[in-house]
């Protein structure tokens, strides 16, 4: 998948999130556009286009902000493939590269957004998600005794894979399975998805508080959830 851009001023920018940005562009785009007392990454028309790679928690008070008066695309990349990449501290190669074995999926996104729940179902916000091939550089860190000996110099891109628009509650709900039966446990969700069970819980969490999933009860110390398909009704972008 490629992208023809326009030329983008990437100053300071970390790689991943500079390569992107040029990846995501096109022509008549405006790039780091100061509004409302913020910087947008790119701004198309009246959307704001917001890519983060880092945490996205990082970007609450800033979404939380803008969504009232703007429509907002948050774009985020999740690793589908990670080749390591180790330097010493001068950035001279040190080991020969390594493919990472974790493999991720649309699915770990979870892993982000749970930390903004109630800002998906609004209609001004979606979520790309962005599947990526990456090189991750590792540098030796300075000193003998540090605890952890490399450090994460920086991530490059390699291509993109594929890439899903989540912009309705329905689209969100598509992380749960049809085959798993109500009421279900996050423990049957973990199944469902063949995924630990750490991951169901945050996504579990991050639909309830769309109101697209409700919780009915307990089995035990779990919760029993059951669909709410009057809120996530109807599904309008790419499904997970």
């Amino acid at each position: 998948m490629e992208r023809k851009a326009p030329h983008i001023g990437t100053l300071n920018e970390k790689p991943l999130h500079a390569a992107l940005k040029t990846w995501y562009a096109e022509e008549g785009d405006a790039f780091e556009v100061p509004i409302d007392g913020f910087v947008a990454d790119i701004v198309r028309g009246n959307l704001i286009i917001e890519i983060q790679t880092g945490s996205v928690s990082a970007l609450r008070r800033k979404l939380s902000a803008l969504i009232p008066r703007h429509p907002i695309r948050l774009v985020v990349p999740i690793p589908a493939e990670k080749v390591i990449r180790h330097q010493d501290a001068d950035g001279i190669p040190s080991k020969m590269p390594r493919r990472s074995p974790k493999r991720g999926d649309i699915l770990d996104v979870f892993l982000e957004l749970v930390s903004i729940p109630r800002l998906l179902a609004d209609p001004n916000f979606s979520v790309e998600v962005v599947l990526v091939r990456l090189d991750e550089v590792r540098r030796a860190a300075p000193g003998r005794r540090r605890r952890v000996p490399w450090t994460v110099h920086e991530r490059r891109l390699v291509t993109v894979v594929d890439s899903f628009v989540l912009d309705h509650p329905g689209d969100y709900l598509a992380a749960i399975p049809p085959t798993v039966v109500e009421p279900f446990t996050t423990a049957e969700i973990a199944e469902a998805i063949g995924r630990p069970r750490r991951l169901a819980q945050k996504i579990a969490y991050s639909l309830r508080e769309m109101d697209v999933l409700v919780a009915v009860g307990k089995r035990g110390n779990a919760i029993l959830y059951r669909r709410n398909l009057a809120a996530s009704a109807p599904a309008t972008g790419d499904t997970l």
